[in-house]
């Protein structure tokens, strides 16, 4: 099974990924070594607000690639949270 999720930081900022392996991945995330993405690595600690399961990596992307078109947190907020504003301690 593969997971499209969102994470969050202490300023509100989304990412959105997909994995195989949602706690693995999280960690990785939260990992200040050089070997991962600067993005997160520069903008955490991400705290886990939103995953999907999918049975196939090509649904997850395609699923993924869903919600980074709508290219806005209000949507994300809306439609995947139900409206409320996470505060990342959920």
């Amino acid at each position: 099974m593969y997971w499209v999720y969102i994470l969050q930081n202490p300023v509100g900022t989304f990412y959105i990924g997909h994995t195989e392996n949602l706690s693995h991945r999280l960690a990785s995330h939260n990992d200040p070594g050089p070997t991962h993405g600067k993005f997160t690595r520069k903008n955490g600690p991400w705290d886990l607000v939103w995953s999907e399961e999918h049975p196939t990596r090509a649904a997850a992307m395609a699923r993924e690639r869903q919600i980074k078109a709508m290219k806005s947190a209000n949507w994300i907020r809306e439609n995947l949270l139900n409206g409320r504003v996470p505060t990342g301690r959920d």
